[in-house]
């Protein structure tokens, strides 16, 4: 299951945003902002790619893998977006066979995102939601 963090926000210039070539959906700026600060954080994290459903990147640490992605409606860019970020947890076949390696509600990326996204004074309405 994926843990979702939602906001608000004017902090991130949708119409600067590479064009998402497979749906008009916006999530790179947020994803590039995301990138630098876990990479601060000692995580591992790829270059934004585009997804039907919006943009990901994917995020590793010493123990874990994931798959982080952005999305906000681009269609009508105004200067004030709501977005949502969601984070997956890599699991193998076995692990999910064998119900190991769920993605935990104090999950250590998990928590990285929720602090790093209510520490910024642009982000309002911060809504957390595990287990979606």
């Amino acid at each position: 299951m994926a843990h979702l963090i939602s906001f608000i926000s004017d902090r991130f210039d949708v119409s600067a945003e590479k064009p998402n070539s497979i749906n008009p959906i916006a999530g790179q700026s947020v994803l590039l902002w995301l990138r630098e600060e876990l990479v601060r954080a000692q995580y591992r994290v790829t270059e934004p790619e585009t997804e039907d459903w919006g943009w990901y990147v994917d995020v590793a640490s010493e123990d874990a893998s994931y798959l982080v992605g952005a999305s906000a409606d681009a269609a009508d860019p105004t200067p004030t977006v709501e977005w949502t970020v969601q984070v997956h947890k890599n699991r193998s076949m076995k692990d999910k066979v064998l119900g190991r390696n769920k993605m935990a509600a104090d999950d250590p990326l998990f928590a990285v995102i929720e602090r790093i996204v209510r520490g910024d004074s642009r982000i309002e309405q911060v809504s957390v939601t595990r287990d979606a």
